[in-house]
C-alpha cells in the first residue's frame, strides 16, 4: 500500500533568493538596529527606516542579514522588499544618488538661491521650490541655467523631488518644451503643419 508524500504546509515561510543575500557595509558606513528600526550612517548622510514585526534584521560584524517570518509566499516578498530597501539605504549613505533634469524652451531657466530653486518656465510668475532636507542641487555654469543636478542619500526622496520638479512643466508633445529627465526620450507629435493635408 503506497502512502502519499507529505505536502509542504501552505503557511510555511519561504525565503527569497535575493532577500537572503547578505548586505555588506562599505568602509565608512555603520548600521544600528533598535527594536524594529534600523539606522544607517555614512559619508553621504544618515537614513533610518522602520520594519514590520515579520522582518528581522541582524548585524554580524559589517554584514546585515534580513529574514522574514511571514506565512507562505509573503515571507519571500517581504524579505526581498526590505532587503532592497536597506541595500538602497547603504548605497545612498555610502555613494549617494544623482538625478539630472534638463529645461528646454525659450527663456526656460533655473536659479538657486540658498536652499530654494526659482524656475522660469514660461508662466507669468516664477515657480519657487524649496529643496527638501537631505537634497542638494547644482546648476552647471556652462548650462546657463538649463540643467539641474540633484543629489542625496535617500533614493526615494530624490526620485520624488525630481518628479515634482518635472511636473511643474512636463515636456509637451509639440516641440518638446518643458522639464525632462536627462536622456529621456519624449515622443513628439508632428502637428497640423506636418500632416501634409490638402489645402
Amino acid at each position: 500500500m503506497s502512502t502519499a508524500a507529505p505536502t509542504e504546509s501552505k503557511t510555511a515561510s519561504k525565503t527569497s533568493r535575493v532577500g537572503k543575500r547578505p548586505i555588506s557595509l562599505p568602509k565608512g558606513v555603520s548600521a544600528t538596529i533598535k527594536g524594529q528600526s534600523i539606522q544607517v550612517k555614512g559619508p553621504k548622510g544618515e537614513l533610518s527606516r522602520d520594519f514590520t514585526n515579520d522582518i528581522s534584521v541582524k548585524l554580524d560584524g559589517t554584514t546585515l542579514h534580513i529574514a522574514s517570518s511571514a506565512p507562505g509566499r509573503d515571507a519571500a516578498r517581504m524579505q526581498g522588499l526590505f532587503r532592497a530597501l536597506i541595500a538602497s539605504m547603504v548605497k545612498g549613505t555610502a555613494e549617494g544618488y544623482t538625478r539630472e533634469l534638463e529645461l528646454r524652451g525659450t527663456g526656460y531657466r533655473v536659479e538657486q538661491k540658498g536652499t530654494t530653486l526659482h524656475f522660469a518656465l514660461g508662466f507669468s510668475h516664477p515657480v519657487v521650490f524649496p529643496l527638501p532636507k537631505g537634497i542638494s542641487a547644482a546648476i552647471p555654469a556652462e548650462s546657463k541655467g538649463t540643467q539641474l543636478i540633484l543629489t542625496g542619500a535617500d533614493k526615494g526622496l530624490i526620485g520624488q523631488t525630481a518628479a515634482t520638479i518635472r511636473g511643474f512643466r512636463p515636456p509637451e508633445p509639440y516641440g518638446g518644451k518643458g522639464v525632462r529627465y536627462k536622456g529621456e526620450a519624449v515622443r513628439e507629435k508632428a502637428g497640423k503643419a506636418g500632416k501634409g493635408g490638402k489645402k
